[in-house]
């Protein structure tokens, strides 16, 4: 997931809430991470350099399960996302520590 950092869902930041959501519905795990520049469909870059400081950087959600989890809570993050961008990639897992 694709979103802003300063996207909020009733005043508590969207990745909050989505990692919530995540957590709560059994997902195995999920990684939030704050972009340091990027630009979207308005075509303004924001960036953290410290002479254009942004208050909306990127930030992207990154979680893998299992293609059923997926197909079954990807419309409640659909939802949540707002004006964020979801996308639904498929992945070759070439080492798992868990499954050992």
């Amino acid at each position: 997931m694709f979103f802003g950092e300063s996207d909020h869902i009733d005043h508590i930041a969207s990745y909050e809430v989505m990692l919530e959501y995540l957590r709560r519905e059994g997902a195995a795990g999920a990684t939030v991470e704050r972009g340091v520049a990027g630009f979207g469909h308005h075509s303004k870059i924001h960036t953290a350099s410290i002479l254009r400081l942004s208050l909306d950087l990127p930030m992207i959600l990154t979680w893998i399960d299992s293609p059923e989890l997926v197909e079954r809570l990807v419309p409640g993050l659909k939802k949540l996302a707002g004006s964020g961008i979801v996308t639904v990639e498929p992945v070759d897992i070439v080492m798992d520590p868990v499954q050992k």
